[in-house]
């Protein structure tokens, strides 16, 4: 498995130099606090844990797994031990609200920390990283009562939380779920029902678990519009808050999965166990995007690991691993033969990597300031912008990221050769830990359907014009520089070009709503690759402005620029098949009559 290492350089390089997070953060309600000093300390501190505690457990998971014996779910050795450490360092508490026990800092903090913890280790990370959502949910419709109760518990990390949506006949369609929810006299609800794929469902490392739950209400409408949302917590508080006697809920079976094996993904029976309405009847969903839109950015942030470490891993190894010579002639003409980091094929799935992982993170910070100025936003009008931006690039995080997270941690296998699918070097198991984030949170095609029809289409380009409009600033700001040409005049063109494709689908879709789906996919890579170019630009363009003021650091600059021209002349071409796809209309997947599916 690859020894993680925290890339601080580029955290650092993303966030105070591409990202002026100092000046972002002195722009919050709230975020006086988050001073570069204290800011620069906390990364420091987590890279630590990470490195030091997360990621020798990575492998021992994956090969242990968990298991369930009469209903109880026992960890991978030293998982439990390390939460414990997470718990003392007062990591669980990091953003959220002060009133209960939180410290306060802005969201984008706090995901700078998930990304660490998830690269070095994700099954692991995902059993606080749920509580992160319901945390959110908790704050923004918990009633007080229910704030009190559960918030301080979950913010100190004493107790871990679950979104628990999925039942085995529907997955994505929610509208269809039929778990239900009874009224008792007392003013809670007897939850019933049976829900699959509940990562954390059941562990050993909190005290207690407090569960998510959509479930239906007697004579709800149907569909999505009769869906409510309760809390039913493992054990049941009592009225002092200490733990009381054990809920209705258990875990039938853990799944037997393909990856990610150190954590548990469960089946969980609800058989009356009592629970708490959340926010209005049937209004579950509303409530819920809450937590799911803090999951997709989540999400997003596998793509990004899968990258990271893949990268670090097959760099190491090309770096060592001698094979054949040079077509130039020899490179290390004392040793038998070349490291194989000097051979094209090599450094293009290398470079490909790179370009995927510091593309990725500047994606997903970008996106988390965003939401950073949603909440602590100063004007109505500040926020406003932030929400619509945010709303439009969170379906092309998680999806784009997590596909072109899988495809680079496909390459770093590639890199090791056959030994890449032996299992101890670790590079097998990044590939198939990565592979799930493309499913779950909403997959692929879920989101895409998201941006194009929801966000794009039903908005009238409105979210889309948002963000181009800032592309079009950025191109006219740096136009006139000769060693940006080469990012701007590509960059121009797609930014035109996508305003342009965007109608087209739109005028189709108003003919044939098939074209929707059609075109969707193609659509949402396609702006993928787009909103990278911006963001390659954008890094390129205070590298070559460092470099230019005089730098002890030209090999990082350099190689930030060498990093944006690979992207632009090797991956940035993919955006004219995409372009080409999308347009190619839907009969072409739909005129195939449904027998005619045969083999």
């Amino acid at each position: 498995m690859p020894e993680y290492k925290a890339p601080l350089r580029d955290i650092k390089f993303v966030m105070t130099e591409l990202l002026n997070s100092e000046q972002h953060y002195a722009n919050l309600e709230g975020a006086e606090d988050a001073s570069p000093d204290m800011i620069d300390a906390i990364i420091q501190e987590g890279a630590k844990f990470c490195e030091q505690v997360l990621s020798p457990l990575n492998q021992v998971g994956d090969r242990e797994g968990c298991t369930l014996t009469d209903g109880s779910v026992k960890t991978p050795t030293g998982f439990r031990e390390a939460y414990q450490q997470y718990i003392e360092g007062g990591w669980p508490s990091m953003t959220a609200d002060v009133d209960h026990g939180g410290q306060g800092l802005p969201e984008s903090v706090g995901l700078v920390m998930r990304e660490m913890i998830g690269t070095a280790n994700w099954s692991w990370g995902m059993y606080p990283g749920l509580s992160h959502g319901a945390i959110n949910t908790l704050e923004q419709h918990g009633t007080g009562a229910q704030k009190e109760t559960y918030l301080n518990p979950m913010v100190s990390g004493e107790w871990t939380g679950t979104m628990c949506l999925t039942e085995a006949h529907c997955g994505s369609d929610l509208g269809t779920l039929r778990s239900k929810a009874e009224p008792n006299a007392d003013g809670s609800y007897s939850i019933t029902g049976t829900k699959i794929f509940i990562s954390a469902g059941e562990h050993d490392m909190a005290d207690n678990i407090v569960h998510i739950v959509l479930a239906r209400l007697p004579d709800a409408p149907a569909g999505t519009k009769g869906i409510s949302l309760f809390i039913v917590p493992k054990i049941l508080p009592a009225e002092d808050g200490s733990l009381g006697d054990k809920n209705a809920v258990s875990c039938g079976s853990l799944e037997h999965k393909m990856g990610i094996h150190g954590n548990a993904t469960c089946v969980m029976n609800f058989d009356g166990a009592r629970g708490w309405l959340i926010g209005p009847e049937n209004r579950g969903l509303n409530c819920m995007f809450t937590f799911m839109n803090v999951a997709r950015l989540g999400t997003a942030i596998q793509g990004l690991g899968a990258a990271e470490l893949s990268f670090q891993g097959s760099l190491a190894y090309a770096k060592d691993r001698l094979a054949m010579r040079s077509l130039t002639g020899p490179k290390n003409p004392e040793g038998p033969a070349d490291p194989i980091i000097v051979h094209p094929d090599v450094r293009r799935m290398l470079l490909t990597q790179k370009a995927v992982a510091e593309g990725a993170r500047a994606m997903i910070y970008y996106t988390a300031q965003q939401g950073d100025i949603v909440l602590r936003g100063k004007t109505d009008e500040e926020r406003h912008q932030a929400d619509g931006l945010m709303s439009f690039l969170t379906p092309i995080a998680k999806a784009f990221l997590t596909e072109i997270g899988h495809e680079a941690s496909n390459l770093g296998m590639q890199v090791f050769g056959g030994h890449g699918f032996i299992s101890e070097w670790g590079m097998e198991q990044v590939v198939r830990d990565a592979r799930i984030g493309t499913i779950y949170e909403g997959t692929t095609g879920i989101q895409a359907l998201d941006l194009l029809g929801r966000k794009v289409l039903m908005s009238k380009g409105e979210s889309l014009r948002g963000f181009t409009k800032q592309v079009h600033l950025f191109c006219k700001a740096h136009s006139d520089e000769p060693q940006m040409k080469q990012f701007i005049e590509p960059l121009q063109a797609l930014n035109k070009e996508w305003a342009d494709i965007t109608t087209q689908v739109g005028m189709s879709a108003m003919k044939n709503r098939e074209e929707v789906g059609s075109a969707s996919f193609d659509y949402l890579m396609y702006s993928g690759y787009v909103v990278f170019a911006y963001l390659w630009a954008r890094m390129a363009q205070v590298a070559l402005e460092a470099m230019a003021d005089g730098t002890s650091e030209e090999t990082f600059y350099n190689a930030k620029v060498q990093t944006a021209r690979f992207y632009f002349t090797r991956i940035l071409p993919r955006t004219k098949g995409h372009a080409a796809s999308m347009l190619a209309g839907a009969d072409t997947l739909m005129d195939m009559p449904e027998e005619a599916f045969v083999f």
